[in-house]
C-alpha cells in the first residue's frame, strides 16, 4: 500500500470508534440479503446476540489503527486463518465481503465516506485479502499433503454415539472411503458441512480424543436452539453420513520440551472437549495435569467417569471438580465457582504453568483476571472462544 492510502485509512479510525458496529451489522444485513449463499459461513446465534458484528468491528478498528505496523496484530491472524481453513473460505469469496463492506461503510458515514476514503479502503481491504487468502491456500495444501489427510469436504458415518452426560454426546467418525485419518493436534477441531432442512450449515466442534485413533471423536452439548446440536443430538444415528473439513484450528497443546511445565486445564460446561484431547495425550508421560472442571452439576458433568480412571492410572493426573448447583447425590469437590482461592491451591509457587481454559464467556473472563493475578506469566495463558474472538480483559 501507499503512504497516501495508509493516511487516509488511519484518519478514519475517529468514525470507525464512533460507527464501527454499526457499520460491520449493516454489513452483515446487506450481505446475507445479496448473497444468501454465504449464510452457511456463520453461525445465526452469534449473529442476533451480536457478537459476530462487535468482533468484526473491533477487527476493522484494529487494521485501520495498524495498518502502518501490521505486526503489532499479527498474533490474531492465525486464528482468523485457521477459522477460515476450517470453514472451506475460498478466493472467490473475498470480492463479496469487500463490495458489501465498502457498501456499508459509504451508507454508514453517508457523505463523509467520500470516493477517496472508499478507494483507500478499497486497497486496503484488497491487501489484507491477499495475505489472507495465501495463508489459507497454504493450509489447504499441508493438509491434503500429509498422510490421512484431505482438501475440501470428505465423507465420514457415525460410527458410534455416547452420552457422556445429560446434554453431551460423543460422536465416533469413521470415514467411508476406509482411509487413514488426518493427524491433529490437542485442541484443533472439526467443521461439519450440514443441510438441515435445506438450510446449509457448517458448525465447528473440538476433537475430543487423542490423536492416533481410528476415528475422531467430537463431543456435541444439545443447545436451545441450536439447529445444528438439535439435529445431531435427535438425527445423527450410527450409519449417518456427514461431510467434513479437515480438523484446524490454533488453541493447541504446545509442544512441552526437555522441562515441561505443570498443565493446568481449567473448563466450563462444553469446554471440557478440547481439554479432553489435551488430558488423554498427555496422561500417560509423566507431565503434571491439573484437571479442574466447573458444571452446573452431576447430570451436566461429562467425561467424569474417564477422567475418574486416568487419574487412577496415571498419579501425575489431578482432578478437581467444582458444581455450582449440585444434587443431593452429587460429589464434587467443591461446590460454587472457580474462584481465585481455589485456582491457587491448584498452582506450584512458582506459577509456571501453562494454563489453558475454555468455557463461557464470564468464567474465561474470570480464569483470565485470577491467572494474572496469581503470577501466571501471560504468555502461558491460553484460550479460545467457541465464536467470534472477544476481548477477555473489559
Amino acid at each position: 500500500m501507499n503512504p497516501q492510502t495508509i493516511a487516509i485509512v488511519k484518519a478514519t479510525v475517529p468514525a470507525l470508534q464512533a460507527h464501527g458496529e454499526a457499520i460491520t451489522s449493516h454489513f452483515y444485513r446487506i450481505m446475507f440479503e445479496s448473497h444468501p449463499e454465504v449464510k452457511a459461513f456463520f453461525n445465526e446465534a452469534h449473529q442476533a446476540a451480536g457478537s459476530q458484528a462487535r468482533a468484526l468491528a473491533g477487527a476493522v478498528l484494529a487494521y485501520a489503527t495498524y495498518i502502518d505496523r501490521l505486526d503489532e496484530i499479527a498474533g490474531a491472524l492465525p486464528r482468523i486463518i485457521q477459522k477460515h481453513a476450517a470453514l472451506g473460505v475460498l478466493p472467490e469469496h473475498y470480492p463479496v465481503v469487500g463490495a458489501c463492506l465498502l457498501r456499508a461503510i459509504k451508507d454508514v458515514l453517508g457523505d463523509a465516506a467520500t470516493d477517496e476514503i472508499i478507494a483507500a479502503w478499497g486497497e486496503a481491504y484488497q491487501s489484507l485479502a491477499a495475505l489472507l487468502i495465501a495463508a489459507e491456500e497454504e493450509v489447504y495444501r499441508a493438509n491434503a499433503a500429509q498422510t490421512g489427510g484431505w482438501r475440501g469436504e470428505r465423507e465420514f458415518r457415525v460410527a458410534r454415539r455416547e452420552d457422556e452426560s445429560e446434554v453431551i454426546t460423543s460422536f465416533y467418525l469413521e470415514p467411508t472411503d476406509g482411509g487413514p485419518l488426518l493427524a491433529f493436534s490437542p485442541g484443533q477441531y472439526l467443521t461439519l458441512v450440514l443441510n438441515i432442512d435445506g438450510e446449509p450449515l457448517r458448525r465447528n466442534y473440538s476433537l475430543s480424543d487423542a490423536p492416533g485413533k481410528a476415528w475422531y471423536r467430537i463431543s456435541v452439548k444439545k443447545e436451545e436452539g441450536g439447529k445444528a446440536s438439535n439435529w445431531l443430538h435427535q438425527a445423527a444415528a450410527v450409519g449417518t453420513l456427514l461431510k467434513v473439513q479437515a480438523p484446524c484450528g490454533d488453541f493447541v497443546l504446545q509442544p512441552a520440551g526437555e522441562s515441561a511445565r505443570p498443565l493446568v486445564l481449567v473448563t466450563g460446561g462444553v469446554g471440557i472437549t478440547p481439554a479432553m484431547s489435551m488430558l488423554e495425550s498427555m496422561a500417560h508421560t509423566g507431565r503434571p495435569v491439573h484437571f479442574i472442571h466447573a458444571a452446573r452439576h452431576g447430570g451436566a458433568h461429562a467425561f467424569r467417569a474417564r477422567v475418574d480412571a486416568l487419574a487412577a492410572k496415571h498419579a501425575n493426573v489431578k482432578p478437581v471438580y467444582v458444581y455450582d448447583t449440585p444434587r443431593d447425590t452429587d460429589q464434587p469437590h467443591a461446590t460454587g465457582f472457580v474462584t481465585r482461592e481455589l485456582l491457587a491451591q491448584q498452582l506450584p509457587e512458582d506459577r509456571d504453568v501453562d494454563l489453558y481454559f475454555l468455557g463461557p464467556k464470564p468464567f474465561m473472563k474470570s480464569v483470565y483476571a485470577n491467572g494474572l493475578a496469581l503470577g501466571v506469566p501471560k504468555q502461558q495463558l491460553r484460550y479460545e472462544f467457541f465464536g467470534p474472538l472477544e476481548a477477555l480483559e473489559a
